[in-house]
């Protein structure tokens, strides 16, 4: 199974969105959950436990209905930080800030101390799991900027058995799939391999399968 991100992924009932990112154990190299996002409405992205995805299918889909995804915890959301506030304060959530929406501007009078604080977009995962995205870099050992993540292949148990490296710009674009055992460490900022730049150039290109598309109704 491919998880393409950016790819459509469909519920039940239809098209619910876009897989934006998915959330990985790094001990295991398992994805856990995939980040869904609704179409135009990309802050209401849900987090899906992985197994929901349906591996039968020819396409992205989940077991659930559009209604059952809204209803998952939220992948990202938005709060107002006193100065020096977090997120949340909660044990089982890592929490990343995201965006800072809005900063307090005061041009005719001094506020309390109180009443400073700043509106954020943060997004938040299970404890001691990370976040891959589309825009995550790749990084040879020896230091290059290779390109960035476009997608995983996965087992039926959602083991990771390969990371899809996009290499290039439009027209002179290719996709390589590096074998899990060649990543030494993956996050949202950056993905580093155990391999050169030379070494990665000499792997062949790898065709990925990409969905075709649906039949169903987009919502």
């Amino acid at each position: 199974m491919e998880l393409e991100l950016g790819s459509r992924v469909d519920c039940t009932d239809g098209t619910f969105g876009t897989l934006g990112d998915v959330v990985i154990d790094p001990t295991t190299t398992r994805v856990t959950h995939l980040v869904v996002e609704p179409r135009r409405a990309e802050w209401l992205a849900r987090l899906v436990p992985i197994n929901f995805v349906d591996p039968e299918a020819d396409a992205l889909a989940l077991r659930l209905t559009a209604e059952e995804v809204r209803r998952l915890p939220p992948a990202r959301d938005v709060a107002f930080l006193r100065l020096g506030g977090f997120p949340v304060d909660d044990p089982r959530w890592d929490v990343r800030v995201q965006e800072v929406l809005a900063l307090p501007y005061y041009p005719t009078y001094e506020p309390e101390p109180e009443a400073l604080g700043v509106a954020v977009m943060y997004e938040r995962i299970p404890k001691d799991e990370v976040e891959i995205q589309r825009a995550s870099p790749v990084v040879s050992v020896d230091g290059h900027h290779l390109g960035h993540v476009d997608g995983f292949v996965v087992d039926r148990d959602g083991f990771i058995t390969h990371l899809v490296l996009e290499r290039g710009h439009l027209w002179g674009r290719r996709e390589v799939a590096l074998p899990i055992g060649a990543v030494s460490r993956g996050d949202l900022d950056e993905v580093r391999l155990t391999l050169t730049k030379d070494e990665v150039g000499t792997l062949p290109e790898v065709p990925v399968r990409r969905w075709p598309p649906s039949s169903r109704h987009e919502r």
